[in-house]
């Protein structure tokens, strides 16, 4: 199931996309699915980011082909960090390429949205602490980013967080085909499989750190092949079964 938030008429409504049609659903689907009888064409609408995270735990270093063209060392526990909330946009939304960079790159992730509060779980009970899968780009100000240290500067601007274009509920994140496309040439082609942490074992390792809210995202890694994004630039995030998530560079 497709699971979509999205801007009609100065309303921001919720609701589940079969094909090229939206069927509203009443609140949140946070909350138990309730459709209506209210429907909309997907072109009738601006898709907004799917959900709104009070947090973005985001993993570097989970890709084996990307530990070993950033020249370090196999991670032996994740690598952590955090993205502010002000840092996500939608489908179609512009990154905005900071002044104190001089070199923004792409990354492509698998980006896990929690459906309810989580603390403290199991890995064997993390796929019910799921609501679904959607795709993310992990914007990079690589120039700003220190080899050891945090990563909070490179990481944190404004827009750098683009999600969408919606939450798919039932897409098997152990086996996804991952695509990076700039200007329509592929750039970044993976695979789920190659991730050294999988996302249950990822789930429950950070619930372990600190609650998990509804609507928080857990960014798991990018593949191999990061490179820099310039103005004017087209971006897409491809991930199979979920869907395509594009944004502009300005």
């Amino acid at each position: 199931m497709k699971l979509i938030r999205f801007e009609k008429e100065n309303r921001t409504l919720c609701g589940v996309l079969e094909g090229n049609e939206i069927t509203i659903i009443k609140g949140s689907y946070f909350d138990d699915i309730v459709r209506t009888e209210e429907k909309f064409l997907i072109d009738e609408v601006k898709i907004l980011p799917p959900c709104l995270p009070s947090k973005a735990v985001c993993i570097g270093l989970n890709y084996k082909a990307h530990v070993e063209e950033s020249g370090v060392s196999m991670p032996e526990s994740p690598v952590v960090f955090m993205k502010p909330s002000t840092a996500v946009i939608g489908n179609l939304d512009y990154i905005i390429y900071p002044k104190m960079s001089k070199r923004v790159d792409y990354e492509a992730e698998l980006a896990v949205v929690i459906g309810k509060k989580t603390k403290d779980i199991t890995v064997a009970e993390a796929k019910d602490a799921i609501l679904g899968y959607t795709c993310g780009n992990d914007v990079s100000a690589r120039d700003l980013q220190p080899e050891n240290g945090q990563w909070t500067i490179a990481k944190g601007f404004d827009t750098f967080l683009p999600l969408g274009p919606w939450i798919e509920t039932e897409a098997d994140p152990s086996n996804l085909r991952i695509r990076t496309l700039l200007n329509g040439e592929v750039k970044q082609d993976s695979n789920t499989k190659d991730l050294i942490f999988d996302v249950y074992t990822l789930v429950s390792y950070v619930s372990q750190i600190m609650t998990l809210n509804p609507g928080d995202v857990l960014m798991t890694g990018t593949p191999y092949g990061i490179s820099p994004m310039k103005k004017g630039d087209k971006v897409e995030i491809e991930i199979e079964n979920i869907g395509t998530l594009t944004n502009f560079i300005k």
